[in-house]
C-alpha cells in the first residue's frame, strides 16, 4: 500500500505497511480499485458533458465513491466491493450513452477500460497492482500537484455530498470533479496547467460550500449564539458526531418524547446554534474535547454512538457494538443506517444504561457564524478604529493526535487582550473551552461552525475588507491553519484561489507536497510552515 494523503502520513512521507489511522493495506487496496474506476468513469462523464451527456446517478455516485476513500471514512470491504462493481455499471451504461450521442469512448488510458476482478481477494490483488491514482513515473512536481488536485477533489465531493442530500446542487461541481480526476489521463498538461486545475478546485470548493451553507441555514435557520453546557444529564443517551446536520435532525425528531438526550460530538457542537435544532429540548449538550481523547471517550460514553462523517480512527472492539453509520462511512463490525431510519439507533439507547447522574462540566458558546458577526459589525468596526481591537486571528482547522497539535492551544493563550480569534472546524476542541473574555460586549473567542463554515469566515473577511475599504489581505487578519485530511486540502485551496497570502500551515506540511511546489506556493501565495507561538506572533503583531 501507499498512502499519504492526511497530515500523519507515516514518517513524513506516507504508509506502506497499514495506516497510522489504522486503516489495512487490503482496505487500501480496494480504495486504489474504486479510484482508478472513478477515474475511467470521469473520462466517459467528461467527454459526455461535451455532447450533452449528463447523468445525475453518474454525479452523485462520484461523490460518494470519492468520499469513501477519505481518511477514516470507510474501512468496510464488503462495502467497497459493492462500490467497485456499481462503480463498472455506471462505466458501462454511460460509455454506450456517450458513443450514442457521438462522443469518443476510445481512450488510451487504461482506466477507460477498466474492469474490476469479480471477487473480494482478486479485487485486493488488483489494487495492489494498479497501486495509487497517479503515476509514480511521472515528474515527482507534476505528480505532486495532481495529488493536490485529487485530494483536493475528494474534500469537495464530501461536501458535494452533503449538499446534495439537503437538496442543493449545481452541475459545474460535478464537471469540474469530473474534468480533474480525467485530467490524470493527460500527459501532456504542464505543471502550470495543474496549477491551474488546482486553483479552480479552490474555485469549486467556494461553490459547493456556499451550496451546503444554503442548505443548512434554509433548512435550519442562520445560526445564532448559545450557551451549551458540556455536561450531561441523567437518563439514557445518543452521542452524535461527524457534520450531517439532516442525520441530526432526524434523529432528533424520531427520539422526542422517549426520554432520550442528544449529545453532539466533534463538528456537531456548532448544531446546537442553529433554531430549527435547538428548538428540541432533549439536545442537551456536547460531550468530548480533542482527537487525541476520542477512543476514551467513545469507551466511556454509556449510550449508542451515531457517526455520520469521518471524524473518529478505526473504533476500538470494546465499544464496537454501539458504533451506527450513515451515508459513505463504515467500519468491520458497526451497523449501516440507511435511508435515515434511527430505530436500531433508539432501541441500542434504550437497552444501555446511560447516565446515572447530573453533571456539570462548564459550557462553551458557538453561534458566531457570518450572519451573527455581521449583525454586530458596527460595534466590531468601531473597536477596531478606537484600537480596541487590534488584531484578528483564524486559528482554524482540523484536529489530530500528534503532539505538535499544542502549538495552537499556546497559540491561543498567548494572543494578546486586544486580539479576538476567530474559529471553526475540529481544530478549535484544542482550545475551544479557553475563557478569554470579551472586548466591550464583543467575545474574543467566535466559533464560527464546522469546517464547511469556512465560507461563513470568508463572508466576514469580504465585508470587514469593504468597511475598511481595503483587500483581505490588508486587514489586520492572520490565518493560522492547522491540517489533517482532503476537506482541509479543497479548503487551503479555496483560499489560494481567493489571493489570500501569508498563511501559517501546521503542524506538518503535506507529504505529497515536493519542495519545488512548496517553493511555488511559498513565492505566490507566502504560505508558511508554523515554528513556535511566540516567534509567529512576534512576525505577525511586530
Amino acid at each position: 500500500m501507499f498512502c499519504n494523503q492526511c497530515e500523519e502520513s507515516s514518517k513524513g512521507t506516507g504508509c506502506v505497511v497499514r495506516g497510522v489511522c489504522g486503516k489495512r493495506p487490503e482496505i487500501a487496496a480496494l480504495q486504489d480499485v474504486l479510484l482508478h474506476g472513478v477515474k475511467g468513469l470521469s473520462l466517459y462523464a467528461h467527454e459526455g458533458r461535451r455532447v450533452g451527456v449528463v447523468e445525475p446517478a453518474v454525479n452523485s455516485f462520484t461523490c460518494e465513491a470519492l468520499f469513501t476513500t477519505g481518511t477514516n471514512v470507510n474501512f468496510d470491504a464488503e462495502r467497497f466491493q459493492q462500490l467497485i462493481h456499481k462503480c463498472r455499471e455506471h462505466m458501462v451504461y454511460l460509455k454506450e450513452k456517450v458513443r450514442a450521442a457521438g462522443g469518443n469512448v476510445n481512450f488510451a488510458d487504461a482506466a477507460g477500460n477498466w474492469q474490476p476482478l469479480p471477487d473480494l481477494a482478486g479485487l485486493v490483488r488488483q489494487g495492489e497492482e494498479m497501486g495509487h491514482i497517479t503515476a509514480a513515473t511521472l515528474d515527482p512536481d507534476i505528480r505532486s500537484l495532481q495529488q493536490i488536485v485529487v485530494y483536493g477533489i475528494k474534500g469537495v465531493a464530501a461536501y458535494a455530498h452533503h449538499a446534495r442530500l439537503l437538496g442543493q446542487e449545481d452541475d459545474a461541481v460535478y464537471a469540474y470533479i469530473h474534468e480533474g480526476l480525467a485530467a490524470l489521463a493527460n500527459r501532456d498538461l504542464t505543471l502550470d496547467d495543474w496549477l491551474q486545475l488546482a486553483l479552480k478546485c479552490g474555485e469549486v470548493n467556494l461553490r459547493v460550500m456556499e451550496l451546503l451553507d444554503a442548505g443548512n441555514t434554509s433548512h435550519f435557520g442562520h445560526p445564532v449564539p448559545i450557551t451549551v453546557p458540556l455536561g450531561h444529564k441523567k437518563g439514557k443517551c445518543i452521542l452524535v458526531s461527524g457534520h450531517d446536520l439532516e442525520d441530526l435532525y432526524n434523529l432528533l425528531r424520531q427520539t422526542e418524547d422517549k426520554g432520550i438526550y442528544v449529545y453532539t460530538h466533534g463538528e456537531m457542537l456548532p448544531a446546537h446554534g442553529y433554531p430549527e435544532l435547538k428548538k428540541f429540548s432533549h439536545l442537551y449538550g456536547h460531550f468530548g474535547t480533542a482527537w487525541q481523547n476520542q477512543q476514551k471517550e467513545f469507551a466511556q460514553f454509556p449510550g449508542p454512538i451515531l457517526m455520520t462523517t469521518n471524524c473518529i480512527q478505526e473504533p476500538q472492539e470494546s465499544y464496537r457494538d454501539r458504533i451506527f453509520t450513515t451515508g459513505p462511512v463504515g467500519w468491520p463490525g458497526t451497523t449501516w443506517v440507511r435511508n435515515g431510519e434511527f430505530g436500531p439507533v433508539i432501541e441500542k439507547a434504550l437497552l444501555t444504561p446511560g447516565f446515572l447522574e447530573d453533571e456539570d462540566r462548564g459550557s462553551v458558546m458557538v453561534g458566531f457564524a457570518r450572519n451573527a458577526v455581521l449583525g454586530v459589525a458596527d460595534k466590531v468596526i468601531e473597536a477596531v478604529r478606537a484600537g480596541d481591537i487590534r488584531h484578528f486571528f483564524l486559528v482554524a482547522g482540523c484536529d489530530g493526535s500528534k503532539p505538535g497539535r499544542n502549538y495552537y492551544t499556546e497559540f491561543v493563550e498567548k494572543v494578546p487582550q486586544n486580539a479576538v480569534v476567530l474559529t471553526l472546524a475540529c481544530g478549535k476542541f484544542r482550545f475551544f473551552d479557553k475563557k478569554l473574555g470579551d472586548i466591550g460586549g464583543i467575545p474574543r473567542l467566535l466559533d464560527i461552525g464546522q469546517c464547511n463554515d469556512a465560507y461563513s469566515a470568508v463572508q466576514i473577511a469580504v465585508a470587514l475588507g469593504n468597511a475598511f475599504n481595503c483587500g483581505v489581505n490588508d486587514l489586520p487578519l492572520s490565518m493560522v491553519l492547522s491540517w489533517y485530511e482532503q476537506k482541509a486540502v479543497s479548503i487551503l485551496l479555496t483560499l489560494l484561489y481567493l489571493g489570500i497570502k501569508n498563511i501559517r500551515l501546521g503542524p506538518s506540511l503535506p507529504a505529497f507536497i515536493t519542495p519545488n511546489v512548496l517553493d511555488i506556493l511559498v513565492k505566490t501565495f507566502g504560505i508558511k510552515p508554523i515554528t513556535t507561538p511566540d516567534q509567529d506572533l512576534a512576525d505577525i503583531l511586530g
